[in-house]
């Protein structure tokens, strides 16, 4: 295969090279060239040829195999818009061999709801509804499950860069567990069972919008044997994404194990309705969630009602400070660009908590984290701006590299962001 060379030694491939490569039509490669997935890293300015490096071509792979999985050319583009650099090509294909693993977890229940179907028919002869409900269900899966591989990736983006840049070394995910104070309220409720009846129950926890379950995998080894976790989200790939990493995070170990298997369960639900009986709940937690919802009222009237007397909510937030230098960097670049749809911290956040919470619980305390990041690197923070839920994606992507330099030029001697996250204990 002949290949083409410019001044800086650099390999470039024509269309037909690439997509004879890729064992796909030229037609396709210009299709995603239409769509800005897969643009040309050098155009000829007196013939128009367009020219690719084996960087594009390990992009095209990606978009490729994004296809195949059944997303969108939008959601694509969302997915491969950082991955220019090969710093990015691994954690993407470690996101993608996930979102295999969860569709063929997926397809097999598909499977076996038909053949049970199947099976259900050919005893009784007659269609068992309940059975076709269920295959519907499955199969109406798929659209929540790339939403859910997209938020996965997302998050990870965002905890990555607190977590391997925070000045505090102890972590905000262990900090705040401390802070819960688990063996405290355990011993207790011992005390109190024994003045009454002698009978000492598991403390029953319910973190509600749990995410990706990171506040318990970083903790599994300080779990105290008397709780019971439940753990649930509105979503169900969440769900299936926390317990799958809790499960991988117990490895061998059997003490591990055994506190995944006997102290977990994992529900999905909106947590304006919570399914759980009147006081029949020990420790609510709402960690970064509270303010997700245009009103929190509904969701506190709730937890007041599934608290224990004696019980309390955990609900961690942030304040207006709050990782601000990020806002300002891109604001700089284009003030277009606004990294949030609302400012969530005006909804429930460290100035305005207290006083919403007063209405419905007493004794509230505060307490904040002390720390902040200092970035010296470009990539991490690109990913999480990328990760953010504002209109970023529509600005950046078509100068994403000229973005890149921007980031590139902040953080080369050091980027330091600003952090005021805390939490609110309020006890009923």
């Amino acid at each position: 295969m002949k290949t083409y060379h410019s001044d800086d030694k650099k390999e470039y491939f024509t269309t037909g090279q690439l997509a004879k490569m890729a064992k796909v039509s030229v037609r396709t490669i210009r299709f995603y060239d239409s769509k800005n997935l897969l643009k040309p890293s050098f155009v000829d300015e007196d013939t128009g040829a367009r020219f690719y490096t084996r960087d594009d071509f390990l992009k095209l792979e990606q978009v490729l195999l994004y296809k195949y999985l059944g997303f969108s050319i939008e959601e694509i583009k969302e997915l491969t818009i950082t991955k220019n650099d090969k710093d990015f090509v691994i954690d993407s294909m470690h996101l993608q061999h996930k979102l295999i693993e969860d569709k063929m977890e997926q397809m097999q229940l598909v499977k076996e709801a038909i053949e049970s179907t199947l099976k259900a028919y050919e005893k009784e002869k007659n269609i068992d509804w309940d059975k076709m409900l269920k295959i519907t269900e499955l199969t109406g899966m798929e659209n929540s499950l790339n939403t859910q591989y997209k938020n996965s990736g997302n998050i990870s983006a965002r905890i990555d860069l607190h977590k391997n840049y925070s000045i505090n070394k102890k972590g905000w995910f262990p900090w705040l567990f401390d802070e819960i104070g688990f063996n405290t309220y355990i011993e207790s409720h011992k005390a109190d069972a024994k003045k009454k009846s002698g009978k000492h129950n598991k403390i029953t926890v319910l973190e509600i919008g749990c995410g990706n379950g990171a506040l318990w995998r970083e903790n599994l080894k300080k779990i105290p044997e008397d709780l019971h976790i439940v753990l649930s989200d509105v979503s169900l790939g969440m769900i299936n994404d926390a317990e799958n990493s809790l499960k991988k995070a117990a490895g061998k170990s059997a003490k591990l194990n055994d506190i995944f298997e006997n102290n977990f369960e994992f529900m999905e639900f909106d947590s304006n309705t919570i399914p759980f009986e009147d006081e029949s709940v020990d420790i609510v937690i709402a960690n970064h969630m509270l303010f997700y919802f245009d009103k929190p009222d509904k969701v506190l009237s709730e937890v007041k009602r599934v608290l224990k007397k004696g019980g309390f909510l955990f609900a961690s937030t942030y304040g207006s400070r709050h990782m601000k230098e990020i806002t300002d960097l891109v604001k700089e670049f284009d003030d277009r660009i606004a990294l949030a749809a609302k400012d969530l911290y005006l909804i429930f956040g460290l100035d305005n908590g207290e006083k919403i919470l007063k209405k419905y619980f007493t004794n509230i305390e505060k307490n904040l984290y002390d720390d902040y990041l200092y970035v010296d690197k470009a990539e991490p923070l690109l990913e999480y701006i990328m990760s953010c839920h504002g209109n970023q994606r529509r600005y950046i992507p078509d100068k994403y590299k000229e973005f890149k330099a921007f980031v590139e030029k902040k953080t080369r001697k050091g980027f330091k962001i600003t952090k005021e996250s805390g939490y609110f204990k309020a006890f009923k």
